[in-house]
């Protein structure tokens, strides 16, 4: 399975990030429009990403509730009717939660950089690594703190208190 490292912290204002972020970017902003819906699975975590009418992803994904860098392992399955696809896994499994959030994604080298503004939860930073075949997280470690420490001026350490871990297990239905 794929596997990235990610980390996310509340932030005050995606509006005062933005020009910080852009200077470090080599790509964005790109604004994208997210809702997502969380399925009960005892195997990890499945949500269904809604673009739109006709755009959307199934995500499973695995990894450990804990504060500070995650790795997660995922697959991804694109659909292009998600909101049947959604009425199928709620009669199926149940939801869970549902997050809508409106994304401005810029790209670092091979960081992503989530300035999320979250339905009734606020301003989010998430910062993405997508790992290579065989590659440890350890060495994406470094590149996520600088990123961090550009971004809202503190280390992994000092924001603990600011991880939300998933904003699945911060907004519950």
């Amino acid at each position: 399975m794929p596997r990235n490292v990610e980390i996310k912290a509340r932030i005050e204002s995606v509006d005062l990030l933005i020009p910080k972020v852009a200077a470090i970017a080599d790509q964005g902003p790109t604004e994208i429009s997210q809702n997502d819906t969380f399925f009960a699975c005892p195997n990890g975590r499945l949500k269904l990403r809604t673009f739109s009418e006709h755009k959307g992803e199934l995500i499973f994904y695995q990894r450990p509730d804990a504060p500070g860098p995650k790795e997660s392992s995922y697959l991804i399955a694109p659909t292009s009717s998600p909101g049947e696809l959604r009425e199928v896994l709620w009669r199926a499994y149940g939801i869970v939660g549902r997050v809508r959030k409106q994304r401005t994604l810029f790209v670092a080298g091979r960081t992503r950089i989530h300035l999320d503004r979250v339905e009734e939860l606020g301003d989010f930073l998430e910062l993405e690594v997508v790992l290579t075949d065989g590659e440890a997280t350890a060495v994406t470690i470094p590149r996520l703190s600088w990123h961090l420490s550009i971004c809202c001026s503190c280390s992994f350490y000092a924001n603990r208190r600011n991880d939300p871990g998933g904003l699945r297990d911060v907004k519950k239905l």
